[in-house]
């Protein structure tokens, strides 16, 4: 048997929801595929949720002391670096590693704790896979590889089927955009500056926090603050909405394994910015517009009205964009997914 942890599904409106869904979902797909029986390790309200063509097992509190691992199963995939489930010895493990944000969010006095802990995991593991070529090189700079080869399988795009859906309060003029969590290391707070100057609005989409106020700070500061909108999480309906509607997509984040957003928005061929820390240049290449990792405000703002001029007159090619965009698939990250469970086998 081999059992796909999707535990982190406990919490909606994240790239590791959205990670667990998808690779689930094409798992069930391409079940024949598997030289063995799939089982999905949910959280109980997702029992059921991929059809009754698989087993599933619910999480249960006590897993995090003692994981019980009924004798057929043969290969656990750890869906990220950080699970408290870990099979017992005889078990092959597949340890997916998205980042290691640690190491630029916390604190240098508490990378080692950190470090420990997910060098266990690493020795634990029978396969490593990093989502993208930057996780992998944190992963050989702070990390005993052991020798063991890290394999690097992007995530996919999203492919959204139904009717897009504009949001009860529609922005009433011309709007900048961004999604995801409402954290520091998404940096958000940088982007009221580009407002100054002109009539363009800011919305901001993604699971809230406290870091919302410093945001905010920052939009008083220059008085640009009746033109931020901060509208917590939106159903993939309304989200798409924003992104097919905005001006540009804006994503400055200091710390990111892949970066889902930003080729959904390549995917609507929207003018995109974004920082040139952690991933986002591997992911976006040559399609995107990058901020200054200093992130002054006026040079930011510079690259704004630049980057809109280029794309207004054609100087970006958006149907190469599109087609960067749909290189990332799900099904074929689940497909390679699959052999290395075949492998293991």
């Amino acid at each position: 048997m081999v059992v796909f942890d999707c535990e982190r599904m406990k919490y909606p409106n994240t790239g590791l929801y959205v990670f667990c869904d998808q690779v689930a979902s094409n798992l069930v797909k391409q079940r024949l595929a598997i030289h063995d029986r799939l089982c999905l390790f949910v959280p109980s309200r997702f029992k059921g949720n991929w059809g009754p063509e698989v087993l599933y097992r619910p999480v249960h509190m006590m897993d995090k002391l003692y994981l019980h691992c009924s004798h057929d199963v043969r290969v656990w995939h750890s869906a990220h670096q950080q699970s408290p489930f870990i099979p017992p010895k005889g078990v092959r493990q597949v340890l997916t590693v998205h980042d290691l944000n640690f190491l630029y969010e916390k604190p240098p006095k508490r990378h080692h704790a950190y470090l420990s802990a997910l060098q266990k995991r690493i020795d634990r593991a029978d396969h490593i896979v990093a989502i993208s070529e930057s996780t992998k090189r944190d992963l050989m700079d702070n990390l005993n590889l052991s020798g063991k080869f890290v394999e690097v399988i992007y995530n996919g795009l999203n492919h959204f089927d139904g009717d897009i859906v504009p949001p009860v309060s529609r922005p009433d003029g011309p709007f900048l955009f961004s999604v995801g969590t409402v954290l520091p290391k998404k940096n958000f707070h940088v982007l009221p500056a580009l407002l100054k100057g002109n009539d363009l609005r800011l919305v901001i989409a993604g699971n809230r926090s406290s870091y919302e106020n410093r945001i905010m700070e920052e939009a008083a500061k220059y008085g640009v603050q009746d033109r931020v909108s901060i509208v917590g999480p939106v159903t993939d309906a309304v989200k798409y909405w924003y992104i097919k509607n905005c001006t540009a997509f804006l994503f400055p984040s200091v710390a990111e394994g892949f970066g889902l957003p930003v080729i959904e928005a390549m995917y609507y061929q929207k003018p995109i910015f974004l920082s040139d820390r952690a991933s986002l240049p591997e992911i976006g290449g040559n399609h995107v517009f990058y901020f200054d990792h200093n992130f002054d405000p006026d040079a930011m703002s510079a690259q704004l009205r630049r980057g809109i001029e280029i794309f207004s007159r054609g100087g970006v090619d958006m149907e190469l964009m599109k087609r960067h965009a749909l290189s990332f698939s799900w099904e074929r990250t689940v497909r390679r997914y699959i052999d290395i469970y075949n492998d293991l086998i």
